[in-house]
Order: C-alpha cells, then structure tokens, then sequence
C-alpha cells in the first residue's frame, strides 16, 4: 500500500511584510514565487486570522432523458472568487483598493477624506503571498479581479475594524482566473 509524504502536507502563513498586494489592471504581473512585485503594487497589510479562501467550486445541471434518468452534466459556470478581511483601516491602500483609487484623497497625517457612492469596483491585479511548510514561497497571482462583495462593517469597542472583501476573478486573455507559483528555499 502506498502513503503520502508528511512532508507535502503545508498550511499556508502570510509572507513577512503583507501578504495581499493590490495594483491597476495593466501592471506587470510577476510570474514566479520570489521574484520582487512590481512598484505599482501596494501591500494592504494584515488580513485577520481567517487568512484567504478560495471559492472555485463549478455548478452544473443534469439532463435528463425522458423518463427522468439523468444522462449528461452539464457546467453552468465555475466561479473563481477569493475572500479575505483587511484589517488595517487606518491603511491608505486598503480603502483605495475597497473604495477606489479616485475616491481617496489625502494623507492620514494632513487629513484623509474617503467618498463613498454607488459607483463599480475598479478592477486590478491581485496578488497573495504566502511561506508553506519548509519555507517554501508560494504566490497566487489574479491578473484580473474586482471586490464584489463587501461585508458589513462593524465599528465595536470589542474587535477591529476590517474590510471584508470578496474578489471575484475574471478570464486574462490566455483565458486564466489565477496562477499558483511555488518555490523552495
């Protein structure tokens, strides 16, 4: 009988420095593990302790023959969407990428003003960094992706303000929701 390799077994922790990058649609997207992100891309700090889920799962439908017996499954669609909460409100680039780019101006020192409407998340390029198990690198790379989703906000004296977002990735032109990249130390 065959076993598995402990050793492949990984939980992923959030790189040193931020783990969540967020820069415009157009930036050079990296693609390895290690290599330095581009400076377009800015870190959106600490993320809770929930980490980053990953939603890829496919719906589908039966067909069905007459008579009832199914005979085909078909794929609707297969939705790739990524949630995590940022929980640094205090971070510029946290509430430009929640809000948008235009719609945050100022600095938190000189006075920082956030205009919220009803205008559409921008997209842009997303990218998670994580160390697994044996300090390998691990960077999921979305080339192209928009929050659509926010959670409610809650402002309580007894946890942190956050912003819990959900990404929701779209095909880049090789028809590509996201890309995992992996490298040992």
């Amino acid at each position: 009988m065959a076993h598995g390799n402990v050793a492949n077994v990984s939980a992923g922790k959030p790189a040193i420095g931020g783990a969540v990058f967020w820069a415009p649609l157009g930036t050079t997207l990296p693609t390895d593990a290690v290599s330095q992100l581009d400076a377009a891309f800015k870190s959106l700090g600490y993320c809770s302790e929930d980490g980053a889920t990953n939603s890829n799962a496919p719906s589908t439908s039966d067909i069905k023959a007459w008579g009832g017996d199914p005979v085909l499954t078909t794929q609707d669609e297969k939705p790739d969407r990524w949630q995590v909460k940022l929980i640094e409100a205090l971070n510029e680039n946290v509430l430009k990428a929640v809000y948008g780019s235009d719609h945050v101006t100022g600095t938190l020192a000189a006075g920082l003003t956030v205009e919220v409407d009803s205008s559409e998340a921008e997209e842009g390029v997303w990218v998670i960094d994580m160390i697994l198990r044996g300090d390998v690198a691990h960077r999921i790379v979305i080339p192209r992706g928009k929050i659509t989703d926010l959670e409610d906000i809650n402002y309580v004296d007894n946890d942190v303000i956050g912003y819990g977002i959900t990404i929701t990735a779209f095909p880049d032109s090789a028809g590509k929701t996201h890309r995992k990249y992996y490298k040992s130390a």
